[in-house]
This record gives structure tokens, C-alpha cells and sequence, in this order.
């Protein structure tokens, strides 16, 4: 039997624009229809997804509705519960001279969203997007990454069929694909990845004057101060780096500290690295796998930047790099010089604080900044003396877990973020209101 070609991406777009001018994404009744929808898919259909996620990323099922299913499970209650109110019309004073007038704002849809997702995350980052643009009442194009080819797939079956099929659509592929969508006139573009796609994404998007949120990466630092428990700085410190074996984009990617410190600090990051993957993190369920040999070839490259403190081993053939300390680590050796993104944690010690801050403020504004202190004027300077997307003291990672914090970026690390209101605040337009009474 003949199929039909598949939908092009100019046919979806088209498509998907004509529903929206109908008015039918608008009603609050139509978003919390699709996001329950959407929670319905994701404990339904769990299996598949995390059959696909250790498929494509050796997660194991642990990790993955820790990171990718629950976590957007969470934002759909957080949303569902929250909606009406955010929702709300806000009333806005007017000046004297326009007595008898009444003025507010109110959230409109933008329209057709692109949400273009990554590799590391790929349900997660794909879905959590896909929450705030349909609770905002937008028709979505959703591209999966093609390097996470298996949740790709399931995904690419499963969301047409549990979300409305004339506002949802779906267009897998890689760069040809891809290239195509950016050709179309979108109302928003949100693209989770690297700054050198963030710019032809930006690039792209200037053509039609879209607004664009760019949620990108760089090289996360972490603070280590004088003083601390290290036993927990470090059991904190792997927790959050070797999730998904590093490839978080808020991972901390490198510790600076003063030498004592950095000394001490090493068998404590022994201990934590065996306690959560045991002697031999190869054989433990709950480790993951480098997700091409692209990656996994860049990322040995680094193992000679410094001092092999644990770990080093590698496996192209199953991709497996282990949890790996680097320390005496030189800023100008080659894995300071990128994100490294994968399994290599590089000690580089500093004097104190004060090298700390410039250290930071030298190079590009991170994702996230973290800190082990118990100083609350090294809290404070912190604080005030550095920017970063985010920063998170005493535990890595944790924030972007938190629905009423903005996620996002500064800088080489982005611009524009979401997670619960802020997502609506992202898809929408705050439109300003006024009526004066012709009596």
C-alpha cells in the first residue's frame, strides 16, 4: 500500500498557523486539556521512554524518571495548579488625567512556537518547553534531536497522538530538517544547546524579527572554600557531575580552591565517586554512557589536561568513560578551554577568594555558579561580585529542579528563561489594556 509523503516542515507550520487563527488553542479549557494529556503520556508510556533513554544514553531507570519523566510530571502539576492565576488579567493604576478609565495587562499567545530540543535531555528538554508554550495557548512544532534517535522515535509517535494533532506537530531529522524549520516564520523560537547553534538559530530568526529564548551552556565553576565538610562538598560535588556522566549542561564542569584544600579535597572525591558507582562505575546500573564516539573522542583528549586523581578509564566500544578527577590542572590546558560536558571534573587552585572572583569574571558568564562556604560575606561577595544564569550554594545542580525559580542563561550562556510563570512570561505576550467609558 502507497503511504503518503511526510508532512515538510513549510506544510506543518502552515498547518498548525491556520489552527491557531481559529482561536482554538486559546481557551483555558483546551491548555489543561493537552497538559493532562501530556501527563497522561508520560506514566502511560513510561516504559517506552525509558527503554528509549537507556537506549540512547545508557540511563538507567533510575535516572531516567528522575531527570526526565517525574521532572516534567512536576512542572505539569506545578502548571495545572497554578494556570487560573497566572492567567489572571493584572489591573494597572492610571494617572489623574485619565479619570474614569480602567487599565490592565493580560497574557496573549504568540502563536506557533518552535521548541528545537537537545541530546542529553531529550524528553525533558523537549517536553518542559512544550508545557509552558501550550499552558500559554500556543500551537507547537516540537524537534527531537537526532542524535537521541530512539526517544526521538517514541517521542514522534506519542505526542501526536495524545495532544491535539491540528496544534502539535512533530518533525524529526537532523541538520537538513532543522535548516528548513529555521526558513519559516515562527512567533517564538526556544533552543536548548551550544552557543555555535544558539547563533545560527538567532541568526535565522532575524530574518522574520522572532523572538528567540536560548538555553546554552558553558563551563559551570564551583567555588570550594576553606573550612568545609569535604566529605559532603564532594559527595555533592559527584552527585552533580556525573549524573548522566556529565552531560548536564548545569554540571559543575571545574573546582576552584586553595591548594590545601584542593589536597584534601582529593581522596574525599575518591570516596564519593566509589560510594554512588562502587569500584568498578562500568559495571553499575546507575552510570551512563557517552552518547556517540564524536564525544566520547573529544572527551578522552582532555584525560592528559592534568593529573589522573580516579578514574581514566575508557571504552570507545560501549562509549564508557569513567568518573573522572583531574587535578594540578593548568587554566590554559585544553579542558578549561571549552565545556567539557562528559565525565572530567579539573581541580585548579587559586589563592582565596579573591583569585576566585577574577578567575570567574575573566571568562564568559556560566549557566551556573556554585559555592561550598560557610562564610556569609563569601556568600554575599559571591553573590554580588559575579554573573551567572543561576547560583546555588552548598548543592550543585539543585535549582533548576525548583518551578518558581527562572532557568536560564546570561550572556554566552543565553538569554531568556522558563520553568513554571516564567514560562508563560516567555510564550506570551503581556498585552497593555485600556478602556475609557464614551460617557
Amino acid at each position: 500500500m502507497h503511504q503518503p509523503a511526510p508532512e515538510s516542515p513549510a506544510e506543518a507550520v502552515a498547518r498548525l498557523r491556520a489552527t491557531f487563527r481559529t482561536g482554538r488553542t486559546k481557551p483555558v479549557g483546551w491548555r489543561v486539556t493537552q497538559l493532562r494529556s501530556l501527563r497522561a503520556m508520560l506514566t502511560e508510556h513510561a516504559a517506552d521512554l525509558v527503554e528509549a533513554l537507556h537506549k540512547d544514553l545508557g540511563k538507567s531507570s533510575h535516572e531516567a524518571f528522575r531527570t526526565e519523566i517525574d521532572f516534567t510530571v512536576r512542572e505539569i502539576d506545578h502548571t495545572l495548579d497554578h494556570l487560573d492565576t497566572w492567567l489572571r488579567p493584572e489591573p494597572a493604576p492610571v494617572p489623574a488625567h485619565l479619570a474614569g478609565a480602567t487599565a490592565w495587562t493580560q497574557y496573549d499567545p504568540l502563536g506557533v512556537v518552535l521548541v528545537i530540543a537537545p541530546w542529553n535531555y531529550p524528553a525533558q528538554l523537549l517536553l518542559t518547553p512544550m508545557v509552558g508554550a501550550l499552558a500559554a495557548g500556543n500551537a507547537v512544532v516540537a524537534k527531537p534531536s537526532e542524535l537521541a534517535p530512539a526517544t526521538s522515535a517514541v517521542l514522534a509517535r506519542l505526542l501526536p497522538r495524545h495532544l491535539d494533532p491540528d496544534a502539535i506537530a512533530v518533525v524529526e531529522g537532523g541538520v537538513p530538517e532543522t535548516t528548513a524549520l529555521l526558513a519559516e516564520r515562527f512567533d517564538h523560537i526556544f533552543y536548548t544547546g551550544n552557543g555555535t547553534v544558539g547563533r545560527i538559530v538567532m541568526t535565522a530568526a532575524a530574518r522574520h524579527l522572532t523572538p528567540v529564548t536560548l538555553e546554552l551552556g558553558g563551563k559551570s565553576p564551583v567555588f570550594v572554600d576553606r573550612d568545609t565538610d569535604l566529605e559532603t562538598v564532594a559527595a555533592r560535588l559527584a552527585s552533580g557531575k556525573f549524573l548522566n556522566a556529565g552531560q548536564t549542561c548545569v554540571a559543575p564542569d571545574y573546582v576552584l580552591t586553595d591548594p590545601d584544600t584542593a589536597r584534601a579535597l582529593e581522596p574525599a572525591l575518591v570516596g564519593a565517586v566509589e560510594a554512588l558507582y562502587g569500584t568498578d562505575p562500568a559495571t553499575s546500573e546507575r552510570y551512563g554512557r557517552i552518547v556517540n564516539e564524536r564525544h566520547f573522542d573529544r572527551l578522552t583528549a582532555l584525560l592528559g589536561s592534568g593529573r589522573v586523581v580516579t578514574g581514566g578509564a575508557a571504552d570507545r566500544a560501549t562509549k564508557y568513560l569513567a568518573p573522572t578527577v583531574l587535578a594540578d590542572v593548568d587554566p590554559g590546558s585544553p579542558v578549561m578551554s571549552e565545556e567539557i560536558f562528559g565525565p572530567i571534573l579539573p581541580v585548579v587552585t587559586v589563592s582565596g577568594l579573591d583569585e576566585a572572583i577574577a578567575f570567574i569574571n575573566d571568562r564568559d558568564k556560566p549557566l551556573a555558579l556554585y559555592a561550598f562556604t560557610e562564610s556569609d560575606e563569601t556568600r554575599r561577595r559571591l553573590a554580588s561580585e559575579t554573573s551567572s544564569g543561576g547560583l546555588g550554594f552548598g548543592l550543585p545542580v539543585a535549582h533548576l529542579t525548583v518551578s518558581d525559580l527562572p532557568f536560564g542563561g546570561v550572556g554566552e550562556s543565553g538569554m531568556g528563561s522558563y520553568h513554571g510563570r516564567y514560562s508563560i512570561e516567555t510564550f506570551s505576550h503581556r498585552k497593555a489594556v485600556l478602556e475609557k467609558p464614551l460617557g
